[in-house]
């Protein structure tokens, strides 16, 4: 009997694991011997895992498995990582939650290797620290939140339309689709950073018939697909809870080398609550992060409850060979649909401008920050939706362009300006902006003369689509904190100046900017007590309506 059961066991461990596509670990190989649990990396670097009989049937009686059950030491000196994976490993396997050791401290070195989660994940009390200056590959998360559900290429969508409502295919459950035309170019940045743009990009959801969700709609034409994939959508959520992370920096060269160094989450419906990750070590130079917790190609995501870190700001020679700051963050949204921060903080100051904004997202719809104060809110290539409320913005403000409903309620902006529309990207909206039951404080109070929507385009340069600004702007119980402001102060102006050559009809457009047809006004008071007026360039937004109500 007990040979019968060492055979089945044999059979079930002695098994490499290839994991590839969205796992980044080559391979494992699992056995079963009668010597105690351990874990090597032979000499190819494969994780080798031998997992005794014994506690293998204790693992799966408990339901559970700690990190100590895989050799971790928690001393907070020895590297854990090999012993980390292997454990999310075997659960994986298995379907078993994993625990971090109460009051142990992780040590992770810079290996290149990661951590695929898959079943739900507590880590605890535990403390984990990310060292970061010597690693063998910059872009290896240290966690990977992933499916089981594999992705596929879905047959005959040859074309697509904006706001089209379906798609003539079978699907076997609802799915994340994202399409490519790799022939139109979008996103073609000015400035500093400048590019020949991306590649024509739109992520929606489809249920098994087909229907598109129209909360996310598609959002471009698309004449031909050049790449199409599906990725199912898992009904359960995965949950991934505590676990207090530090980051000691690294000490590279200042330059666009981002280090991706942190939890990946790559599946749908997650939540990660009761996070801590602060930044320790940083110098007087070092590349920038791509984000701490970065959420890519899924939907449903929510982070609650978490704290997160400012980085600090480096400069650089951007594209067009001037010196720039550096894009750094703590998290980052990328063709990911309905993802929410709720009640969550950064440890760094928000008005510290040492500091950047900590989020950073790209071709995604649906943002929702609930209950948060961080120093910035940002979508560079697009967001379609975006809500922002009962929050707190601090010196980077809200910086945008996208499409759909900008949501801003019962909050506080100490930016620049209220809103940002990003000058890089054409300062496009193509929709609404609904601000009501809020108070902005210019530049964080500083002395400033207050401008509410800010941007600036010349109309001279092609981004790859029509730029336009809200079509309509609601500020409803709006009070503007602007009692710091120069001797010349002349009241806050509802646009900025955004381009300071169009002062009569001589000028001309080369890419006309679509100018916002109407702004409704209820309630608008002033620190100063100076009364709202337009712009300092009412020739260019003469023909915007002004409704007070």
């Amino acid at each position: 009997m007990k040979k019968a059961v060492l055979v089945s066991l044999l059979f079930l461990f002695s098994t490499v694991l290839s994991l590839k596509g969205q796992d980044p670990v080559e391979n494992i190989i699992f056995t079963s011997h009668e010597r105690k649990t351990e874990v090597e990396i032979d000499e190819e670097g494969k994780l080798m895992v031998n997992v005794s009989p014994q506690d293998a049937r204790k693992f799966k009686t408990d339901g559970w498995v700690h990190y100590s059950d895989f050799g971790a030491r928690g001393d907070g000196k020895t590297d854990d990582l090999k012993s980390i994976v292997a454990t999310h490993a075997f659960a994986n396997q298995h379907g078993l939650m994993v625990q971090g050791d109460a009051g142990a401290t992780y040590y992770i070195g810079g290996r290149d290797i990661t951590a695929v989660i898959k079943t739900n994940t507590d880590f605890g009390t535990a403390a984990f620290v990310i060292d970061d200056t010597e690693v063998e590959n910059r872009n290896a998360d240290i966690f990977l939140v992933g499916s089981s559900l594999q992705p596929f290429e879905p047959e005959r969508i040859r074309a697509l339309r904006r706001n089209q409502d379906h798609i003539n295919i079978s699907l076997p459950g609802s799915c994340l689709i994202t399409v490519t035309d790799s022939g139109v170019k979008r996103y073609i940045r000015y400035g500093p950073n400048q590019n020949n743009g991306s590649s024509q990009t739109d992520i929606f959801i489809a249920d098994k018939d087909g229907k598109v969700d129209m909360n996310a709609p598609i959002i471009w034409d698309f004449e031909q697909i050049t790449d199409i994939s599906a990725i199912p959508i898992d009904d359960e959520t995965l949950t991934i809870r505590g676990g207090h992370f530090t980051t000691i920096a690294n000490q590279a060269e200042s330059k666009y080398t981002y280090y991706r160094r942190g939890i990946a989450i790559k599946r749908s419906n997650v939540l990660v609550e009761g996070l801590v990750h602060r930044v320790s070590g940083e110098g007087e130079h070092g590349a920038p992060y791509g984000g701490f917790i970065l959420v890519r190609d899924c939907a449903y995501v929510t982070v609650r409850n978490t704290s997160l870190t400012g980085h600090k700001t480096y400069r650089t020679i951007g594209s067009a060979g001037v010196p720039v700051s550096m894009g750094t963050y703590d998290l980052s949204v990328n063709r990911a649909l309905n993802v929410s921060f709720i009640n969550c903080n950064q440890v760094t100051d928000i008005d510290d401008t040492r500091y950047w904004g900590i989020l950073g997202s790209n071709f995604s719809k649906n943002l929702l920050y609930d209950s948060c104060t961080f120093s910035r809110f940002d979508a560079h290539m697009g967001v379609a939706n975006a809500t922002i409320r009962n929050s707190t913005l601090g010196h980077m403000g809200i910086n945008a362009i996208g499409s759909g409903n900008l949501t801003i309620e019962n909050s506080t902006v100490r930016g620049r300006t209220l809103v940002n529309l990003r000058s890089d990207y054409g300062s496009t909206w193509r929709g609404e902006f609904i601000i009501r039951d809020c108070t902005f404080v210019p530049y964080g109070g500083k002395e400033a003369s207050a401008s509410l929507i800010g941007g600036s385009n010349s109309g001279q340069h092609d981004f790859g689509y029509t730029c336009y600004m809200p079509e309509k702007i609601t500020l409803e119980n709006l009070h503007i904190e602007d009692s710091n402001h120069p001797d010349d102060y002349q009241g806050p102006a509802i646009f900025s100046n955004m381009n300071p050559e169009m002062t009569d009809a001589s000028y001309r457009e080369k890419f006309p900017f679509v100018i916002t047809r109407e702004v409704v006004i209820r309630n608008v008071t002033t620190a100063s007590g100076q009364e709202l007026r337009l712009s300092d360039n009412p020739y260019m937004f003469r023909d915007v309506e002004i409704i007070k109500r």
